[in-house]
């Protein structure tokens, strides 16, 4: 069985190549910044806690690899990049071992997300892995799908993984690709 990190990584390197533009939404630590530049791709990461950059900075450096680090929320996308992008991931919820009362919020992704959406290349992707099991989740749950369903399908496909017989609220996939 493929676990929902594993296929959000390939569903990002079904469509990303060398020198396109990617987003990691929320850097955390690292492991999704390190993935798309390792795939060759121009990559931008945010996050607001400087854990998020120290540690995803430590794990570029031991691979090689180069990204810009943006300390600040990913609601802010749009003051950051204005050229097209070929994918993003999200990681919704918390840092993990670090202060959980610091969580993404279903406001602050939208507006991420409707900035993407702007950007967003011909068959391009955004992946959403949406964490809900913690204070404030299970609204910014309802909030992201409620945005994921309106999309126009005309313009958009949109499609969610998700275990069926798991307790304790497990995370699971959305995504989105411009038609």
């Amino acid at each position: 069985m493929i676990k929902i990190q594993e296929m959000a990584h390939a569903l990002l390197a079904d469509v990303i190549k060398p020198g396109d533009l990617a987003v990691d939404a929320t850097m955390g630590n690292g492991y999704d910044t390190v993935f798309l530049a390792g795939l060759g791709a121009k990559t931008v990461a945010f996050d607001v806690q400087a854990e998020a950059l120290e540690a995803t900075q430590a794990k570029l450096e031991e691979a090689g690899l180069s990204a810009r680090l943006i300390h600040d929320g990913h609601e802010q996308l749009a003051n950051y990049i204005q050229e097209p992008v070929k994918a993003a991931v999200f990681n919704l919820g918390y840092l993990p071992g670090t202060d959980k009362s610091i969580v993404t919020t279903g406001d602050h992704t939208i507006q991420a997300l409707d900035a993407l959406l702007d950007l967003l290349e011909v068959a391009g992707r955004i992946v959403l892995v949406v964490y809900h099991g913690h204070p404030g989740g299970q609204e910014e749950k309802k909030a992201v799908v409620s945005w994921a369903e309106s999309l126009p399908q005309q313009a958009w496909h949109v499609m969610a993984y998700a275990p069926m017989n798991q307790v304790n609220h497990p995370p699971f996939l959305i995504v989105v690709e411009k038609r």
